[in-house]
């Protein structure tokens, strides 16, 4: 039967972004499941499909025998046109029902520029966009991700939030809903007050903020007796036994990660003092060999695709690398299967592994260096050298790879003309490393290329304190790294000033930026990390016109003393520690990694991984 969904499809750009019925996809009779639940994720398909998070939730939940799952993405701007023109609301992949009313829509928040597109998704959805204007007849709205560890921007748009790793929450959540569904879903409250006693559920309405005449946050209260004074994040202990799917859904169009994707580990034990993944991700646990090798053939061989991925914040920090890597050569190279391994530190590389890796294909490799001197890399605890760059870099050339990407940030604490200066002298030496390779034994057309995103402190950083550049200050930098860039063989590539300045703002943003960002959206602002949808001055005026200084959020050094809008979240990293850190870095003095010793961040207080060994 042909349905409505199928007669706009022709009308679209790319049609597969929405008809569903991929290889894998689960299909339920929605009629014989308690819970209707969509995962939304607040940008196109093609990312979508791309982020692991979504792949094993989805499995999650559809294991359940009384809850069926289905994929939302946010519609491109000629889908959107298509809905409106025919009455149409935002739907479901795997049925094409309406969202309307499903019991629970859970939007992941991976990056604060997607603020808009949640927004954006819910108005194409008619379902009101704050949680207090939301009855029992519309579905409860919850979010998860590392944004989420500082929603406060969208706080009054969610029911709860889910802080941490979700494959035991969620299931938690649903068991809930379904028992207060079957007592007659009279109150939204009753639901919230039963999953709020769980760890890591944040439910906002039932906090209370103050605030001080000078704007910053004078108290964060809860006003119910179910809610914690301090939301403590969750994490999966044993990670090797953790669920993950060994079928995944293998997508009809292209999407930007189209492989298999092995998570190996989570956490990082290095303590980069801008990361803010290196924090909420602690501590560093991992998945034994063995149970890798296994589910990489299960994923191989229900997908058919041809490249593997090692998934992780650093891979080459993976104890059992040597063991996994071999093993999965061994079932990768008879059959043609690419096998990549991203996030490989500088310090620990192995010119002999990326031989093997690479003799499959041979792509290009990216290092990031994060900061052009020793002192500035001392100051956000790097803990690589000049000298691993340059011995990294020739073992490369030496071994025929021509391609090299060197990754930096500009605007970091403390940082000086030298310190951007020192960007352009250690890629005129990574290039003069391929130079010094005798003309008939190195291999043609070479390509340097220089990134620089711009420093945003990110909440739960060494850094959380710290101002962010001026957009003018930004640009002017970025143009005296590309004077001092003297070799045209030298690529610089730079991001754009404006969404990073965006980024900020929301990253350390307070509840009074939810009104502003409904105010963009009604102007017309979604797709803001396109940037040929993104629309600057546009959120300008949301911000003039809601009466609020986007200035007041990361023009400024924030005082220890201040009450930061996300210090009732608790990831298990002590304030205390960051503080530390925050001292060290102004002194540019280096803190060892987790297997090194011991720092005493505070996460050994989940007595899991790296903290055990």
């Amino acid at each position: 039967m042909i349905t409505q969904r199928d007669k706009i499809l022709s009308a679209v750009e790319k049609p597969t972004r929405y008809t569903g019925g991929e290889l894998n996809s689960v299909i339920k009779d929605p009629s014989k499941v308690d819970v209707r639940f969509g995962f939304c994720f607040p940008d196109t398909y093609e990312i979508a499909m791309s982020h692991l998070g979504l792949k094993i939730l989805y499995h999650v939940l559809n294991k359940r025998e009384d809850t069926f799952c289905e994929r939302v993405f946010a519609p491109w701007t000629d889908m959107q046109q298509q809905l409106k023109i025919h009455g149409m609301k935002l739907f479901a992949l795997e049925t094409g029902d309406e969202i309307t009313h499903f019991d629970m829509l859970g939007f992941t928040l991976q990056y604060e520029l997607s603020y808009s597109n949640i927004v954006r998704m819910l108005k194409d959805a008619d379902i009101p966009v704050r949680a207090a204007d939301r009855d029992e007849t519309y579905p409860v709205i919850c979010g998860g991700g590392p944004c989420a560890y500082n929603a406060e921007p969208v706080a009054e748009i969610f029911d709860f939030f889910q802080l941490g790793e979700g494959e035991d929450m969620m299931n938690e959540a649903v068991d809930e809903y379904v028992k207060w569904k079957k007592s007659g879903k009279k109150n939204k409250r009753d639901y919230l007050e039963a999953i709020a006693k769980y760890d890591g559920i944040y439910v906002p309405s039932f906090y209370d903020v103050t605030y001080n005449a000078d704007g910053t946050v004078n108290e964060i209260k809860p006003n119910n007796e179910n809610a914690k004074p301090k939301i403590i994040k969750r994490i999966m202990a044993d990670f090797d036994s953790a669920y993950t799917p060994n079928s995944i859904v293998v997508p009809f169009g292209d999407v930007v990660h189209d492989r298999v994707m092995l998570e190996i580990m989570r956490g990082c034990m290095r303590g980069c003092r801008f990361c803010q993944a290196g924090y909420i991700y602690r501590p560093l646990r991992e998945r034994k060999s063995e149970t890798l090798l296994g589910l990489a053939d299960d994923l191989l061989s229900c997908s058919g695709y041809d490249e593997i991925s090692l998934s992780s914040l650093s891979s080459s920090d993976y104890s059992e690398l040597a063991p996994l890597t071999g093993g999965l050569l061994d079932m990768t190279e008879k059959k043609k299967i690419g096998l990549s391994l991203p996030s490989l530190r500088i310090d620990n590389f192995s010119i002999e592994l990326m031989n093997r890796v690479q003799a499959v294909r041979k792509s290009g490799i990216t290092f990031a260096p994060e900061a052009g001197t020793q002192r500035l890399r001392d100051v956000i605890n790097k803990n690589i050298t000049e000298e691993n760059v340059l011995k990294s870099t020739s073992m490369l050339f030496k071994g025929g790879w021509t391609n090299v990407k060197l990754y930096f940030m500009i605007g970091l604490p403390t940082e000086t003309d030298d310190d951007i200066r020192g960007i352009a002298g250690l890629s005129q030496k990574v290039l003069d490393e391929y130079f010094k390779i005798p003309k008939e034994e190195r291999a043609k057309n070479i390509n340097v290329t220089v990134s620089t995103s711009s420093f945003v402190p990110k909440p739960f950083t060494a850094f959380q304190w710290e101002k962010q550049d001026s957009r003018d200050m930004i640009i002017k930098k970025q143009d005296f790294l590309k004077s001092e860039i003297k070799s045209r063989r030298i690529k610089y590539n730079w991001h754009d000033n404006r969404t990073s300045y965006l980024e900020g703002v929301f990253a350390r943003g307070d509840r009074r930026l939810c009104e502003v960002i409904i105010k963009a959206v009604e102007k017309g602002c979604q797709f803001d990390s396109w940037a040929d949808h993104f629309k600057f001055d546009t959120w300008l005026e949301a911000f003039s016109e809601c009466g609020i200084d986007p200035d007041f959020y990361n023009m400024r050094v924030r005082a220890y003393d201040e009450v930061l809008p996300w210090d009732h979240i608790d990831i298990g990293v002590t304030k205390e520690f960051l503080m530390r850190e925050n001292e060290k870095a102004k002194a540019a003095k280096t803190t060892p990694h987790c297997r090194e010793k011991c720092s005493g961040c505070g996460v050994a207080a989940f007595k899991a991984g790296v903290c055990c060994e």
